[in-house]
């Protein structure tokens, strides 16, 4: 069969099973749990993918799996990704009561795509007609929170990246890999927007700052302390008025919570806790601008007699997609969607650790919709599923199939000029370059 007929098979599966990948799409909704805790959704993944008849690979990166199709096949090898983990949205009604957790972010929808390919793929009976191996990933740990909780699984040996990606990079899991990809579901600016195939991002820096001053009474004898506190409150406001030197066309960001500020109100804080993210969409201005974060900690330090204990570790990198890869997930989208629904090149100022894995392979991160309220708060919703779920399922199917269809000759040509940003000893030298403790004072 050509590709066309091969479309024609899979969609046809699609619709007669688009229940149960909304079923699963809901069950994995109403089971949020945050990253490197994914332990039940793992399970219903690796289950269903079990079911389908393929070998499937438990706990990849602490969480996680793997499924492999085709693995006597010679050829590419594409593997189609979905995020596992919730974030913390306490305030979403739909969010687990005792966690706070919440799929706010569409991950429940990403693993349900990722799902509902493999699916398709098999019960449509296509595999053998493709000239490549797939394999279904379920991927941990995207959003990078919780890190006192990351921070203990690192110094127990269970993991060695905050990020499920780095981590599945540096344990050797991405080496056979030749092309990955995956969607996002998004709130476009744009109402009419539906989809974005050409996709760019920033890249950040995760930084925890300890403030360490003196303790005194408060109302005693405050000029006895070092305010730790204060210390954060100056570098904050130094942070601030660093924003003037960055440049509009490097996006840079930088924001932060306090996350202990002190441990009672009639005592001057003596150590206050930080977590700060500093982002850019390339490296050298994320470098740059970490720099300039730490002039501004460094200064507060100064300022108020103190020290500042900064802890930087290796966030994600920017993601910079394949166009060719792009193009053929977006003549697949034009099949449901009007030109008009489709944005031409789309950079957004969030971050995710597909970036990490665009600078070794080439790298498709298409966004889709049928959600409205921004990502990561408590008025995201779901609103339409076709958008959400089936469409997104049809899009990234065909995608595969014209990648592996008529000996993988599209696959081919991608990985053949395929230029990696740097090596894989590169890449993780880079991350030992980022992660350092330093005392700024």
């Amino acid at each position: 069969m050509n590709s066309e007929e091969l479309k024609k098979q899979v969609g046809k599966v699609i619709d007669e099973r688009k229940d149960i990948y909304l079923a699963l799409g809901k069950k994995i909704y109403a089971h949020p749990e945050t990253g490197y805790k994914e332990f039940a959704t793992t399970k219903t993944l690796g289950d269903a993918l079990e079911a389908l008849g393929f070998s499937t690979k438990r706990n990849i990166a602490y969480t996680g799996c793997r499924a492999y199709a085709n693995q006597e096949k010679e050829g590419p090898k594409v593997v189609v990704m979905g995020e596992l983990d919730a974030l913390l949205c306490p305030s979403h009604p739909d969010c687990d009561k005792k966690t706070g957790a919440m799929h706010a972010c569409g991950h429940n929808i990403q693993t349900t795509v990722m799902y509902g390919v493999a699916d398709a793929l098999k019960h449509a009976g296509i595999l053998k007609e493709l000239a490549g191996k797939i394999d279904f990933m379920a991927v941990p740990a995207e959003e990078v929170i919780e890190l006192d909780y990351r921070q203990k699984l690192k110094e127990s040996g269970k993991i060695h990246y905050y990020s499920g990606k780095t981590e599945l990079i540096a344990k050797g899991e991405l080496d056979d890999a030749d092309i990955c990809m995956m969607v996002h579901n998004f709130t476009f600016a744009d109402p009419k927007c539906k989809m974005a195939p050409y996709t760019f991002s920033n890249g950040f820096v995760g930084k925890q700052t300890s403030f360490l001053g003196k303790q005194s009474h408060a109302g005693q004898a405050p000029w006895d302390g070092i305010n730790a506190l204060n210390m954060a409150s100056l570098a904050i406001t130094n942070m601030h008025y660093q924003r003037e030197t960055f440049k509009d066309q490097d996006t840079v960001r930088v924001h932060q919570i306090i996350t202990k500020g002190g441990d009672v109100v009639n005592s001057v804080p003596a150590r206050v806790e930080m977590e700060t993210t500093v982002r850019a969409n390339n490296i050298a201005a994320l470098l740059d601008a970490n720099e300039k974060v730490n002039r501004s900690i460094r200064a507060a330090a100064i300022a108020l007699g103190g020290k500042a204990q900064v802890m930087d570790s290796p966030g994600q990198l920017p993601i910079v997609p394949d166009k060719k890869l792009a193009d053929i997930f977006k003549v697949n989208a034009q099949k449901f969607y009007q030109p008009e629904e489709l944005a031409e090149c789309m950079r957004w100022t969030a971050s995710s650790d597909m970036g990490d894995v665009s600078a070794l392979k080439p790298v498709l991160h298409g966004l889709t919709t049928g959600i409205i309220g921004g990502l990561h708060t408590a008025d995201y919703r779901i609103v339409n599923e076709t958008d959400a779920y089936i469409i997104p399922i049809k899009v990234m199917a065909f995608t595969v199939i014209d990648l592996l269809c008529n000996q993988a000759v599209a696959a081919k040509d991608i990985i053949k000029n395929f230029k990696p940003t740097m090596t894989k000893a590169e890449y993780l030298q880079y991350l030992k370059d980022i992660e350092k403790t330093y005392i700024l004072s």
